[in-house]
């Protein structure tokens, strides 16, 4: 039997259901109302979910003495005391808010990945990095750091400032009789009446229509059926 993959959301299935059982609980629910779940994944909307990136505020800049185009910061992360970061940013500035990626966290550069480490640089003590935004999967390569909102306040995760969503995906096995499922209404659809069979009063929360009209019905259509024996009836 010819098989279909069908990868569903759990964030897109609650912009029409607002579920609130745990995601085990859905997939046993799919799985027994024909739409089999064959793996259940966890995918992060950026690579690495921004884990161990915190906004920063630099406070001050001064030059590197055995490297003219390094720079010293010390910036601040939220925490008692400021760290010091090595910086080769031509565009750094002290005021600036800024990513800072800690010491522990993993970048991620396509299919390769580098750990921050605590190290020296040219004979001085740099405790983190400060980001461009393709180092952290926000933004195309540049030449300098990634400069944020000047209300950002340091300290706060990143993946709460740029509010980051993970989401689960479930892979569906679908067979050919279940074209009604390759999509996330329909899938939605059969998930409330299962659901709603069991007892819960769920509603499906469809996209609204209402500011649609037909505004031009000039652009008629018309059809020739030249071989009725074949097709007795055509409808567009």
């Amino acid at each position: 039997t010819f098989v279909r993959i069908m990868n569903i959301s759990y964030n897109w299935l609650n912009n029409y259901l607002n579920l609130e059982i745990p995601l085990e609980e859905v997939a046993t629910l799919l799985t027994d109302i024909g739409l089999e779940v064959e793996k259940i994944k966890k995918v992060d909307s950026v690579k690495g979910g921004l884990k161990g990136i915190l906004i920063g505020e630099v406070l001050t800049k001064s030059q590197h003495p055995n490297a003219d185009r390094l720079a010293i910061t010390t910036v601040n992360i939220g925490s008692k005391k400021p760290v010091q970061i090595i910086c080769g940013a031509p565009n750094v500035k002290t005021g600036q808010k800024v990513p800072v990626a800690t010491v522990g966290t993993t970048l991620y550069n396509g299919e390769k990945s580098f750990k921050i480490k605590e190290s020296k640089i040219r004979g001085e003590l740099s405790d983190g990095m400060i980001c461009g935004a393709d180092e952290i999967g926000l933004g195309e390569k540049t030449d300098g750091i990634m400069v944020l909102d000047s209300n950002a306040k340091a300290g706060t995760p990143a993946d709460e400032y740029f509010q980051l969503k993970s989401d689960t995906v479930f892979e569906i096995g679908l067979t050919p009789n279940r074209s009604d499922a390759m999509g996330h209404i329909g899938v939605a659809r059969d998930l409330l009446a299962v659901l709603n069979h069991k007892g819960k009063k769920l509603k499906m929360c469809r996209p609204s229509v209402n500011n649609f009209q037909i505004d031009n019905t000039n652009k008629t259509i018309t059809v020739e059926v030249k071989d009725t024996e074949r097709c007795p009836r055509y409808s567009g």
